[in-house]
Formats: structure tokens, sequence, C-alpha cells
């Protein structure tokens, strides 16, 4: 006698809801799914789960990401205090840091926005010889690294402070900081998706950074790879305005590719 098939693949003609209902349960099953896979199981078009994914990520089931989907619990949705967020990956982000100080050049304007690995950064500028640099920060512990060098100019934006990352924001620190002109903007990511772009969970932050960025000359993302596929609520920018992204060498093959093909330089470290 034969016995039953394990695993057997549903019926083609499925009601949308219940095809819709089962992807959500394989996603969160496999930890991620792929639209062709999800066609070949479902019997359907690539173009249908595309919509089926669109769909439910609309709605939060899932989480979008490139080429496929993931669990919504992979999706960004809290803003984490910085002094936890600087124990994850810390190994990932001195590197990162490390890579990231050689891009910078003596007599330059950088701007170096908030988080646990532009804070990495400037750290190993503080040792590094310098003739002259100004570091533009709206972080208050960015600020206090590199204060006390006599060749380093800081320049504080100010606002509003947010808690959680020690980060001025609003108004104010937007005024201050459209009269300026940097040459690089070393932005922190919290989320980045390859279809959404760049995100971050305070709408406040995302203002500024978008307005970092349209101030600079050239954006290098920097980030470990657990950021990749993870979306928070405010959308920064999307990947095309990203000139240069530093990451750690986990990351996955199928996000690195989509984003050079966005047309970013990916450096992994």
């Amino acid at each position: 006698m034969n016995e039953p098939r394990a695993a057997a693949l549903p019926p083609q003609r499925l009601l949308v809801e219940e095809r819709r209902r089962l992807i959500v349960d394989h996603i969160e099953a496999n930890g991620r799914a792929t639209v062709e896979e999800l066609a070949v199981r479902f019997g359907t078009s690539t173009v249908t789960i595309r919509n089926d994914l669109e769909s439910l990520a609309r709605t939060g089931a899932i989480a979008r990401s490139h080429g496929g989907a993931l669990p919504a619990a992979q999706t960004v949705t809290n803003d984490v205090p910085l002094n936890i967020k600087e124990t994850r990956s810390h190994p990932q982000k001195l590197r990162i840091g490390q890579a990231a100080a050689k891009l910078i050049n003596d007599g330059e304007t950088i701007i170096l926005d908030s988080g646990s690995t532009t804070v990495e950064i400037a750290r190993q500028i503080r040792q590094m010889k310098f003739e002259s640099l100004t570091v533009v920060t709206n972080a208050l512990n960015i600020a206090l690294e590199l204060s006390g060098l006599p060749t380093i100019r800081v320049m504080m934006l100010g606002g509003l402070l947010r808690q959680t990352s020690y980060s001025l924001v609003g108004p104010d620190a937007e005024q201050a900081l459209s009269r300026i002109s940097a040459d690089k903007l070393f932005l922190g990511v919290d989320g980045l998706d390859p279809v959404v772009g760049v995100t971050t969970p305070d709408p406040l932050e995302a203002s500024l950074n978008a307005l970092m960025i349209r101030v600079s000359r050239e954006t290098i993302a920097v980030f470990d790879a657990s950021k990749l596929g993870q979306r928070s609520l405010s959308v920064i920018t999307p990947v095309q305005n990203l000139h240069i992204v530093i990451t750690d060498t986990s990351a996955p093959e199928d996000m690195v590719d989509a984003l050079r093909s966005a047309g970013a330089n990916v450096m992994l470290v």
C-alpha cells in the first residue's frame, strides 16, 4: 500500500485568501521564500505571487524582500536604544567603521549620522592623523568622541533630543543642516530593503537623514548585514541614492546583487 505524501502541494485553483494564508504559513515555516518558489508551489504565475506578496506586506503579514518575502517578525518596528544596539554585531561594526574611515580625505567636510556603526567611524577618526577635518553630526555621543581634537572641527546640529539614539532631530536641526555642503555622508541604517529603500523607525529622523543626503556629494551607507531585508516605519531614500554600501561578509548574495544592480558600490568587510 502506498503511503500518503508527507507534503503534497496545494491544489492549483485555490481561493485567493486561502492561497495567501498558505503563503504566510510557508514563509513563517521556512524563514523566507522566493517568488519563483511560491509560483511553483501554488501552481500560479509569478505575477500573481508578486501581487499576493505586495498585498500581504501592506497588511503586515509578511515583510517583502528582493525576489521574495520574509516573516513579519523580521520587520523592524521598535526603536532600539543605542546602548543595546552597540552590543549587537560589534566585531562587524568595528570592521565597517575601519573601512569607512579610510574613505575620508584630509580637508573634507563629512556628516556622521547617529548610530551604533557611525560611532565606530568617529572612534577611528580619533586615531587618524588629519591636518584638518570638519565633522557635522546630530549625535551627542559622536560629538563627545571627537571633542578635544585640535585638528577636528565638530559642528553639532540643534533640535529635539531623541533619548533612544542620543540624536537631535526636527526643524531646528534641518534649518542648520540646510546651510551646509558636505563631501561625504556616512549614513547609519536601521533597515534596508532593495524594494522599499533605507528606513528608520522615527519620521523626524527620516526627514533629517533625507536632507543629509541632499546636501552631500556622496552618500555612504554603513550597517551590519542583519539590517538587510528589514523595514522600519519611515522611508529615508531609495537604494538608488546610495553611492557606497559598506556591510559585512555575511550579507546574503541576492541582497548584495540587488544593491549592485541599483548602482551602489558594495564593500564587504
